[in-house]
């Protein structure tokens, strides 16, 4: 994907102050969420047991749920245990063409999962045995790594604790 530059990515800097300025308030002064968390966010799966195996062996994820999608019949709606109440779900449509992973609007870019830097180790040694591609990006208050799923979705492992950005704690 092409980036801007010049007058193009100055334009668009411009307007990213006027919308930080506008918008975002002093942590003291933001109201409280009305909502209490992720309860689950949902993929699209190409094959379930390829998927399985992929978050429980590789990252470490306990499936903890395995049934019919309520509204697909024959549909597999599967779920793990990402920590802290948080479950990352899939559901796959027998049937159905599916498309590969495309980066568009509405999609998804990645689901960024916060790891201590043992476990991070421990699933970069899985990924290398394995074969699987990855790209690490190190910063100084954190490592960040990106992978592909089985099935095209993008994840974030990354060492900076939840609630942080570049370092900072944001809420």
């Amino acid at each position: 994907m092409a980036q801007p530059h010049g007058e193009e990515l100055q334009a668009i800097l411009e307007r990213q102050a006027e919308l930080r300025d506008r918008y975002l308030l002093p942590a003291g002064e933001r109201p409280a969420p009305t909502t209490q968390g992720v309860h689950h966010a949902a993929f699209i799966a190409r094959d379930v047991e390829e998927t399985i195996l992929f978050y429980r062996d590789v990252l470490g994820l306990p499936l903890v749920d395995l049934v019919e999608n309520r509204d697909y019949r024959g549909s597999t709606h599967f779920f793990f245990d990402m920590g802290a109440e948080n479950m990352l779900a899939f559901f796959d449509f027998p049937g159905h063409p599916h498309p590969d992973y495309a980066e568009t609007v509405g999609g998804g870019h990645h689901v960024a999962l916060s790891v201590t830097p043992e476990v991070f180790a421990t699933v970069k040694a899985r990924l290398d045995e394995q074969g699987i591609a990855y790209a690490v990006f190190p910063t100084e208050v954190a490592d960040s790594m990106f992978l592909a799923d089985p099935n095209g979705l993008r994840i974030e492992l990354i060492t900076e604790p939840k609630g942080y950005a570049l370092g900072e704690y944001i809420l």
